[in-house]
């Protein structure tokens, strides 16, 4: 194939397990399922190789890949993922929120990380052949915040140790049954901020999906547990003046004038695509949003005085998480200072955007597609 021709869209084969699980097995995990505990019956797979393109794509059972010790991957971490839901709606049918942008993330990522594009039409379809034969996984509608999270990644699988992008790369997409993230009910989480550790630095793979920011992300995330926190808050590498986000999620804050600001897009941010929904979202509840560098001194002073009203995190596990107090060393400030555990927008803006993402509510922005 030429590096000019279009690549036919993938077809999946379908390769059914031999040993799914049972009706009760399912039914025992689904009554019970936790977040990545478990995993259905089906995995995707396709392979990359220079000069052919992605080919051999399958629906096949779900069970060990094969590396050989000398994966590049295993050396150079020369790999990404994405993260999204299916969500079972009333009628049966099945639906997953914004796929095609976790696509077009996910292209951005692969570039970065010097790895193959996936067409976000098979990126899709990927999602739709493994929900459609393992449906039965997505948990009933009507069972609280529960949902199949789907998990497409890829890396380098070619077993050379030379310092170049791999000719040989493996997609995958498994799927893991969920419940709601916050098993004891949503409540305000604690964040410590991490003077001695950085997610990410410029020029970096801050925007990318991929796992070294996350491994990055969890030396600070111990130092907020030793510290009574939930988790950290990383500032920007070079002047640990501004905020850029958690481990693995966005900042908002909601103004005392109305105002929905969230740290800009620096390159060193991941682009959420929740945080982009709740952009839109804002809007639409009378709320001014606003990207902008925040000094971590804003969040501290905003919050004593009582500028600062709401704040909350995002992400897709989660969907929004309240903030209530930030500590660091030598100090700590709290901007409920005896109001709400949960404030109005907050609550808001995520019973919207769970609204959506199960058909409770119309779809006016387009950003449901139908799975099965």
């Amino acid at each position: 194939m030429s590096p000019s021709a279009t690549p036919e869209p993938l077809s999946f084969t379908i390769a059914r397990s031999g040993h799914p699980a049972s009706d009760e097995q399912r039914a025992a995990i689904l009554a019970n399922p936790g977040f990545g505990k478990s995993f259905t019956d089906h995995m995707v797979l396709a392979t990359w190789t220079r000069g052919q393109g992605w080919h051999d794509a399958k629906v096949t059972a779900y069970g060990p890949l094969q590396l050989l010790p000398s994966a590049a991957v295993l050396h150079y971490a020369q790999e990404i993922f994405e993260g999204l839901k299916a969500y079972r709606h009333a009628d049966g049918s099945v639906w997953s929120f914004r796929p095609e942008a976790n696509a077009e993330r996910m292209q951005r990522s692969a570039r970065r990380l010097a790895l193959p594009s996936l067409s976000v039409e098979d990126f899709v379809e990927s999602l739709r052949a493994l929900v459609t034969v393992d449906q039965d996984w997505v948990p009933a509608a009507g069972t609280g915040e529960t949902s199949l999270y789907l998990r497409p990644f890829m890396f380098a699988s070619e077993a050379f140790l030379g310092v170049r992008p791999a000719d040989v790369v493996t997609y995958s997409v498994i799927a893991s049954p969920a419940g709601a993230y916050f098993s004891g009910g949503l409540k305000p989480v604690t964040l410590w901020i991490s003077s001695s550790y950085a997610r990410a630095g410029a020029g970096g793979t801050g925007a990318a999906k991929c796992g070294g920011n996350y491994a990055s992300s969890l030396a600070g995330q111990l130092e907020g547990i030793e510290h009574g926190c939930d988790q950290a808050v990383f500032l920007d590498s070079a002047t640990q003046e501004y905020i850029e986000e958690l481990g693995g999620m966005n900042l908002f804050f909601v103004t005392r004038d109305g105002r929905l600001v969230t740290p800009e897009l620096t390159g060193t941010i991941l682009e959420g695509v929740t945080r982009s929904s709740i952009l839109e979202l804002g809007k639409e509840l009378g709320l001014d949003p606003e990207e902008r560098r925040i000094p971590i001194e804003e969040w501290k002073e905003g919050a004593r005085s009582g500028d600062i009203v709401e704040i909350f995190a995002c992400g897709t596990a989660a969907v929004i998480t309240p903030v209530g107090e930030l500590r660091w060393e030598g100090g700590s400030v709290d901007h409920r200072r005896g109001g709400p555990e949960i404030g109005e927008v907050t609550r808001t803006v995520r019973e919207r955007l769970l609204d959506i993402q199960y058909g409770r509510a119309e779809d006016v922005h387009g950003w449901l597609t139908r799975l099965v």
